[in-house]
């Protein structure tokens, strides 16, 4: 056999193992189409926020009617996550920084939300918070304490938790949007911050064009 007809052996090798393992980690290719149809029927569903009671970083107790008349983005997670949480607040972070200042408190807040609250105290989401340079008023840390609220939210909201046994919590992940009444508006891809950011702020932008 030729060197050249070795290397697209090789290479056709490399792909069907590659497509087997990915279909093998994604059991067959359904985790990907499920999801995907899953954030289509939320999306579509227009879910209402339910109503949860809030703790949050600062020990402040509300519920969804705090941000009453302004566009909410969320985030799911647990500080002691140390696989996609991280990346997943930091494109968070650059979403935050990415929107027009003037809009930030008065037309959206970000609110990330720890679905493991007898870990995450405030005082442990406050100091996770800094890390993200998170202030605490326009950008929130907070938890429900009330399990029965808790899971009530994360099935509202398709958010999928699951305990290994071991502290350990897998869970899907995406940018969460609530309209100015609390209804769910949009899902996004959390690894796409940027896109996310330019949706928002045109959103707001166009809201603002049209009331002139």
């Amino acid at each position: 056999m030729t060197q050249p007809r070795r290397s697209v052996l090789a290479i056709f090798i490399v792909l069907i193992f590659g497509l087997i393992l990915l279909g093998v980690g994604t059991d067959g290719f359904s985790t990907f189409t499920a999801e995907a149809a899953r954030i289509k029927k939320l999306v579509q569903d227009k879910p209402l926020f339910p109503d949860v009671r809030f703790r949050d970083s600062n020990w402040r107790e509300y519920s969804i009617s705090e941000f009453e008349g302004k566009y909410v983005f969320i985030t799911f997670l647990y500080t002691s996550c140390t696989s996609v949480c991280p990346l997943l607040e930091m494109n968070m972070a650059k979403v935050y920084s990415l929107i027009p200042p003037e809009y930030l408190g008065k037309e959206i807040v970000f609110l990330s939300i720890s679905f493991d609250p007898d870990r995450d105290d405030p005082a442990k989401m406050k100091e996770y918070g800094v890390h993200f340079n998170s202030d605490g008023e326009t950008w929130r840390f907070a938890t429900i304490p009330d399990r029965k609220q808790l899971d009530s939210l994360l099935q509202t909201l398709g958010v999928i938790v699951i305990p290994d046994g071991y502290g350990n919590l897998a869970h899907n992940s995406a940018f969460y949007l609530l309209d100015r009444q609390g209804v769910l508006t949009d899902v996004m891809d959390y690894r796409k911050p940027d896109e996310a950011a330019h949706k928002v702020t045109s959103l707001l932008g166009g809201e603002r064009e049209g009331e002139r």
